[in-house]
């Protein structure tokens, strides 16, 4: 996919006045945190903490969560933001399994620079993950969507990404995908100036400009790399952008190391997913950490 990023970081904002400062899970959270997250390449990423009720040891005193009290950290797709209304929806369900990371993407919502659209997001899941880590979070697995879906893909290739486990719902297999209608128009709204416009203004995603260079590693090249973390793959039998051939290809890549769910008249990512279907990925991804723990 086109749009990369190189060096160069755009910042359209300042961190509000009302950015929350940090706290642990000693002092458990009656009310979501939000806040700004600093990414490796100095982008500012708006996150939002939503905490699962836990239980403390009273008589030690320490204030400390059990051991293996799992955080979610949801990536969501490209034009989507922490607040969208199915991001949310997405955050209510997983919290029902553990505590929930939910952040935007560089260029989308109220988190600085432009998006990369899968490249240097990357650097932005590292930074949720490693936030996680620092609420004490001792287990946490990575959810994405669609261009998210990609990302925690790519992310957890990486030897130092600190998940769990890993599910990808929804994501290509392959970069400059433009075999259906909607991923011609993706590309579009990508690389075209009057697409950013319609980008910036339409959905609110500031789009970088710059081509990839170079180009990076593609989901189907990431997935082997993944071993031994848990990995799930989800895809709907519907999903409009990318047909059956990007869950299979990836699938393939995994091997005996990963999963795939077919879910038949699943269209496409979050808004596709239904109550039950992220019901199924909560319990998956609690029997996956606990297996991670295990191993």
């Amino acid at each position: 996919m086109s749009a990369g990023p190189a060096g160069d970081v755009t910042r359209s904002f300042g961190i509000p006045n009302s950015e929350t400062a940090d706290r642990t899970l000693s002092e458990p959270p009656r009310t979501p945190l939000r806040r700004f997250l600093r990414t490796d390449d100095g982008v500012n990423i708006e996150a939002v903490y939503d905490p699962k009720a836990v239980v403390y040891n009273g008589s030690q005193g320490t204030g400390t969560p059990p051991s293996g009290h799992l955080a979610v950290v949801v990536a969501h797709g490209f034009t989507g933001d922490v607040d969208r209304p199915y991001v949310r929806r997405v955050a209510e369900a997983f919290a029902r399994y553990g505590s929930v990371v939910t952040f935007s993407f560089r260029g989308h919502g109220r988190s600085g620079g432009r998006s990369t659209v899968g490249d240097r997001e990357v650097l932005d899941l590292a930074a949720a993950v490693r936030w996680a880590r620092e609420l004490g979070h001792t287990r946490v697995a990575t959810v994405g969507f669609s261009m998210g879906g990609s990302v925690v893909l790519r992310h957890a290739a990486q030897p130092e990404a600190g998940t769990d486990a890993v599910v990808s719902v929804s994501a290509p297999a392959r970069w400059y995908y433009r075999g259906t209608a909607p991923m011609r128009r993706v590309h579009w709204l990508i690389t075209r100036p009057e697409g950013r416009l319609v980008g910036r203004y339409g959905f609110r995603t500031r789009i970088h400009h710059r081509d990839w260079n170079p180009v990076p590693l593609s989901p189907v090249e990431s997935v082997p790399l993944i071993s031994p973390t848990p990995l799930l793959i989800v895809h709907g039998d519907r999903d409009g952008y990318f047909p059956l051939d990007h869950p299979e290809m990836l699938a393939a890549a995994a091997g005996d190391d990963g999963e795939l769910w077919v879910e038949r008249g699943m269209g496409h990512a979050e808004n596709a997913a239904s109550a039950e279907l992220l019901g199924r990925i909560g319990d998956w991804v609690v029997k996956g950490v606990a297996v991670r723990g295990v191993a």
